[in-house]
C-alpha cells in the first residue's frame, strides 16, 4: 500500500521514472504545461513543448536542457498542427504520450473576470470563438493528428488537462466554462473510442485555481496566497508517463487529491 501522507506519496511518485518516454505537451511554455514539462524532464522523459510563439517555445526548451524541444504551433490551425506534430515525430522518431494542455483563460475576454464578471451576452463573438478554438477545438485537432500514429505504433497515452466541474458552470465564465466542459466530454469520448486499442486516454486537472498567467493581475493578495502551485501537476503526470501507469484508462485524476487517489488505488 502506498503511504497515505501527501508528502510521502509525492516522494514515491517522484521516484517513478519515464526514461526514454517521448512526450508532447501543448501550451508548455508557462503555467501548468511548464510545470509538467519540468517534472517529466526530471523523470528522464524527452519533452516537446509547443506555443504560438516559436521563439519563446525554443527558449523555454533550452532552459529545460537536453532532451527538450520547443515547437511553434498554433493549436487553432489544423495545418500548423500537422506541421508541428510532424516536427515532433521527426525530432523524437515517434511519440509515446500526448498531453493536451494548451488553453487561454477568461482574462482574454474579460480582464476583470473574477472581480467584475460579465454576463454571457456581453462577450464578443470573436472572443468566444477564439477561446473555444484554442481550449476545445485545439484538443481535437492535436489528438486527431497524433492518435492515428499511436494506433499504428500499437501503443501510446493521451492525457487531457481539464478543470473542476464547478468552474464549468460558474457565473461570468462564458466562454471558458463551456469550452472546458466540451473538452472534458471530448476526452471521455476519446477514451470510449480508444477502449481496447492499446492507446490509453485519461483526464488530469489541478483541483483548484492555480497561480498561472490566467489569474488577473488585480487578484487580491490574500486570495492569491491560496492558489495552487502549478507544480501540483508534477507527480501525477510523471506517474501517468511511467511504466506503473500501463493500462490505466479513462480515469479522471485530480492532482491536489492524487496522494489519496493513488493510495486507494494501490491498497
Amino acid at each position: 500500500m502506498w503511504p497515505n501522507d501527501a508528502a510521502n506519496v509525492r516522494g514515491v511518485t517522484e521516484s517513478f521514472r519515464a526514461d526514454g518516454v517521448r512526450v508532447l505537451i501543448t501550451g508548455g511554455t508557462s503555467g501548468l504545461g511548464a510545470a509538467m514539462a519540468t517534472s517529466l524532464r526530471d523523470a528522464g522523459a524527452s519533452v516537446a513543448i509547443t506555443g504560438r510563439d516559436a521563439a519563446r517555445a525554443e527558449a523555454v526548451a533550452r532552459e529545460l536542457g537536453n532532451g527538450a524541444v520547443g515547437v511553434g504551433m498554433d493549436v487553432r490551425d489544423e495545418d500548423d498542427v500537422a506541421r508541428g506534430v510532424d516536427r515532433v515525430f521527426d525530432e523524437f522518431g515517434g511519440l509515446d504520450v500526448l498531453v493536451n494542455n494548451a488553453g487561454v483563460g477568461m482574462r482574454t475576454v474579460n480582464p476583470r473576470f473574477l472581480t467584475d464578471p460579465q454576463p454571457f451576452w456581453a462577450v464578443s463573438p470573436d472572443g468566444f470563438r477564439d477561446l473555444v478554438a484554442t481550449n476545445l477545438t485545439g484538443y481535437f485537432l492535436v489528438a486527431r493528428a497524433v492518435v492515428p500514429r499511436l494506433l499504428s505504433a500499437g501503443s501510446g497515452r493521451v492525457v487531457n488537462v481539464s478543470m473542476n466541474h464547478s468552474t464549468m458552470n460558474r457565473k461570468g465564465f462564458v466562454p471558458y466554462g463551456p469550452a472546458r466542459s466540451g473538452a472534458e466530454a471530448l476526452a471521455r469520448i476519446m477514451a470510449a473510442d480508444l477502449e481496447g486499442s492499446g492507446v490509453t486516454s485519461n483526464i488530469l486537472l489541478p483541483g483548484g485555481a492555480t497561480a498561472t498567467g490566467m489569474i488577473p493581475d488585480d487578484f487580491p493578495p490574500e486570495q492569491r496566497a491560496q492558489l495552487l502551485d502549478p507544480a501540483v501537476m508534477g507527480p501525477p503526470i510523471r506517474w501517468l508517463a511511467s511504466p506503473q501507469a500501463a493500462g490505466v484508462h479513462d480515469e479522471r485524476i485530480v492532482a491536489s487529491e492524487f496522494a489519496a487517489w493513488l493510495s486507494t488505488r494501490s491498497s
